[in-house]
């Protein structure tokens, strides 16, 4: 029966159910950007492109690509996930693509976050929200704020004969693979599952309509999956894979951010002096680039919310300077003209003028405040 299951209604092509066409939108919802400037702002997003010519084609003849990133609740919200999405989505929505974000709270809890306990899970969700429409997400017509749990459940017809079907044809050590998404290594026990949660992640991609997967790194492998499992079912639109760079913790070593770490990262709704100190005691050795967060959070998040960064120090230090690429201030970083005590201070101002609205929402807004005093009060579980 597998074999013979029906996947129309999930077709990434340009005529899928339900999908905008300029037809059946006569003002059209394509960006007015040039298709060169799109694609080279789609691009940027990617640390890796698979493949970068369908995006190309995609951008061309479609006027309103899907793309589809989704989180699990899991916890407060640190900055790359809240303001690094926030650009990405931001330059989605900019050159015309709708973004459907995919609140996993039923993922969240096959892979036991806060316990899980699906109320909680439910409440971090919410103020998940929260944070990124006080943060500056633009576009909020494109942008769609979906809950698994509600969906899967309104189409679960769908949906689960989808899901058998992807497992039916991969083995357990393909699945396992995948399993970095969850955080997980594929040498932990595992539980039956997470086991599942790959399967049921790569659904999503065709459940969602995705053209495009925008998602970090650390989910490449179930994106991939997703493109296989088009080659098995012989279907030749495959999703694109955008995979954005993920950012490291602040202190020496830190692949990435942990929650279960607050000095590993800045929380969005962190106190002005609280980012102080976090930057101040942050990895920053004098001249080296390679493995320095603080250069990373200049690269990743002030350059593309600025575009400029700007220096104030004293004149015997060089006087004030404003820096208009990456590559102009890691020249003088590497040269010792910009050091970490003036860098440092510098970093933490422009990370508190973009934190500033969602602090001023969080402290203004009784539901948000609510939200944020009992997500703070979940103890956060691997």
């Amino acid at each position: 029966m597998a074999d013979e299951i029906n996947i129309s209604s999930v077709s990434l092509d340009g005529n899928q159910e339900g999908s905008t066409s300029a037809a059946s939108n006569p003002e059209g919802t394509q960006s007015s950007l040039p298709l060169e400037e799109r694609y080279r702002i789609v691009r940027s997003i990617g640390e890796e492109c698979i493949q970068e010519e369908e995006l190309m084609r995609l951008l061309a003849n479609k006027p309103e690509p899907i793309c589809y990133d989704g989180f699990e609740p899991s916890g407060r919200m640190h900055i790359a996930q809240g303001v690094v999405k926030a650009i990405n989505v931001n330059k989605l929505t900019d050159c015309g693509c709708r973004v459907k974000i995919w609140i996993a709270d039923w993922f969240a809890q096959l892979n036991n976050k806060m316990g899980g306990d699906l109320a909680k899970i439910k409440v971090v969700g919410q103020y998940l929200i929260e944070i990124w429409k006080a943060v500056g997400l633009r576009n909020l017509d494109k942008v769609e704020f979906l809950w698994s749990s509600d969906e899967i459940n309104s189409r679960a017809a769908e949906y689960w004969p989808l899901v058998m079907d992807i497992a039916r044809k991969n083995n357990l050590a393909r699945i396992t693979r995948c399993c970095q998404i969850m955080g997980r290594s594929d040498q932990d026990e595992l539980t039956a599952a997470q086991i599942l949660y790959p399967c049921m992640q790569c659904a999503d991609v065709f459940f969602l309509k995705a053209d495009i997967c925008q998602l970090g790194m650390d989910q490449r492998k179930v994106n991939v999956l997703a493109r296989e499992y088009c080659d098995s079912i012989k279907r030749k639109n495959k999703p694109v894979i955008l995979s954005h760079h993920m950012l490291p913790g602040l202190q020496q070593g830190q692949e990435k951010m942990s929650k279960s770490d607050p000095s590993s990262s800045i929380y969005m709704e962190d106190e002005e002096a609280e980012v102080n100190v976090k930057i101040k005691k942050a990895y920053c050795p004098p001249k080296i680039v390679a493995g320095n967060p603080c250069l990373e959070y200049i690269k990743y998040i002030i350059f593309p919310w600025f575009g400029v960064f700007e220096v104030q120090r004293q004149e015997k230090n060089g006087g004030n300077k404003t820096y208009e690429s990456m590559e102009e201030l890691i020249a003088d970083y590497e040269n010792e003209e910009l050091h970490p005590a003036d860098l440092k201070p510098a970093l933490s101002k422009a990370l508190n003028k973009i934190l500033k609205p969602v602090r001023d929402h969080f402290a203004n807004d009784p539901n948000a405040k609510a939200l944020l005093k009992k997500v703070k009060s979940y103890r956060v579980t691997k």
